[in-house]
């Protein structure tokens, strides 16, 4: 998506070099639309530059911090030097996920989708998520809960979530925990077995997590939990052996839970 308005004063903007001239470097900006800065030679490297082709070439892709925006002369001053390593990284990886999300976007709505559809639902995904990219992960992860709170309609929002569960590939964690389950009742396996079921969440687990209950060793039990987060694995993790104490405990029986194994057989 291209923004139709001005970048800020700054802003960090990806463009690409289209002409070099001895008192600086035109840039044609990536992210906006029809919109071309000029990076002073004094910005573009620090020290002296003897020559300003030993730094940039045309067609190189560049980031650049906005320095000033005169709407007036249609005028955007960018600074080259004015950005380290680590923005640079960051800001590129930005620029690409969020053509990824332009891809995806066809892929939703059609090729051939009309700009007014494509700005109204790409406005929705901002406004919520702060990027394209974001808003499609979400719909990855959390399917369409996560777009609750926009203004798409059930169909944008559906089209979304299932370009995004094809298409997105979403960082997990993964999350280990050990419950110990006795019960000395006439029915103590049944007690168990049913404490374990509800370690697993009855069928209740949401979709973004992935919970396994193992055997280890009487009287313990593996809780691995896979998660798009440690906040979400650790809180199932936690919650799951907080299930199956609950559920042993009504029958009498003990349950604890423990991050390290206990016993040694494997």
């Amino acid at each position: 998506m291209k923004f139709t308005g001005w970048p800020e004063q700054g802003e960090l903007v990806v463009g690409e070099v289209d002409e070099i001239a001895d008192f600086g470097v035109f840039v044609d900006l990536d992210e906006y639309e029809d919109k071309r800065g000029l990076c002073h030679v004094s910005e573009v490297a620090s020290g002296w530059i003897k020559n300003i082709r030993d730094h940039v070439n045309v067609g190189d892709r560049v980031v650049a911090k906005v320095l000033e925006v005169d709407t007036g002369s249609q005028q955007i001053d960018l600074s080259i030097k004015d950005v380290n390593d680590h923005q640079r990284s960051d800001k590129i990886q930005e620029w690409k996920n969020e053509r990824k999300a332009d891809n995806w976007m066809g892929i939703a709505f059609g090729e051939d989708v009309d700009d007014d559809k494509y700005t109204a639902v790409a406005e929705a995904l901002y406004a919520e998520f702060g990027s394209m990219y974001d808003g499609f992960e979400a719909a990855a992860i959390h399917g369409a809960e996560a777009l609750e709170d926009t203004d798409l309609s059930e169909s944008e929002v559906e089209a979304i979530v299932e370009t995004a569960r094809e298409n997105v590939s979403v960082p997990y964690v993964n999350v280990t925990g050990y419950v110990d389950l006795q019960s000395p009742g006439h029915d103590g396996v049944d007690d168990v077995r049913a404490a374990l079921e509800a370690a697993e969440g009855n069928g209740e687990v949401p979709d973004e997590i992935e919970l396994d209950v193992s055997y280890v060793g009487s009287p313990e039990y593996r809780i691995r939990v896979r998660a798009p987060d440690y906040k979400t694995a650790e809180g199932e993790l936690e919650a799951s052996a907080e299930r199956a104490r609950e559920a042993i405990e009504a029958t009498g029986g003990t349950g604890s839970f423990h991050r390290e194994r206990e016993s040694d057989d494997e």
